[in-house]
């Protein structure tokens, strides 16, 4: 069976644009249990179930219907993150930055930086300070997104990284020189 490290290095080689140990499904056994003990099983469903139906009604492009159940799963449970994660992300497709970043922050309060929310609560909130261009704000984000396994994160932060990129590029050369050893200037 192979190491943590072993499968780092087997995905530099073969994906040679993802930072060194960025290796997928590595993080994602840090499956928060804690919301299970927190809440109150029944109300926990029906607050998941809320939010289903918010997903489903923002990816339909029924927004609104998208506020109003994240809106409805807020309200019955205020101290779960998932809601104001998700809530965020319909409001910035209504062009509401500013509310999206309240309820990021939110999210990440709440989650106390830790968890599947708090990850996609960075994430959002790093593609909006790109986008505003807060660089050094959006790579911290993204930094705390990449530690809590964030594949994407990682790759925003190689891309905020010129060196980075820069090496990336130069390893994907040397591995494509290597599967092909051919001499390109022989043709």
């Amino acid at each position: 069976m192979a190491t943590a490290n072993d499968r780092a290095v087997l995905q530099t080689i073969f994906n040679p644009s993802t930072p060194f140990g960025d290796v997928p499904g590595l993080d994602e056994e840090e499956e928060v249990q804690e919301e299970e003990d927190t809440f109150a099983p029944e109300l926990l469903e029906q607050v998941r179930d809320l939010e289903l139906q918010g997903v489903s009604a923002a990816e339909s492009g029924d927004v609104s219907t998208a506020l109003e159940r994240f809106g409805e799963a807020i309200r019955l449970l205020p101290e779960r993150a998932s809601g104001y994660n998700n809530r965020a992300q319909a409001l910035r497709l209504c062009g509401d930055v500013a509310g999206a970043l309240r309820d990021l922050d939110a999210a990440i309060r709440l989650s106390r930086g830790c968890g599947r929310a708090a990850c996609q609560s960075f994430v959002q909130r790093g593609l909006i300070r790109r986008l505003q261009a807060q660089e050094e704000e959006a790579r911290r984000d993204f930094a705390r997104a990449a530690r809590l396994g964030s594949a994407f994160a990682r790759r925003q932060l190689v891309l905020l990284n010129p060196y980075a990129a820069l090496c990336n590029q130069m390893l994907c050369e040397m591995l494509g020189q290597l599967r092909d050893p051919r001499d390109p200037g022989a043709e």
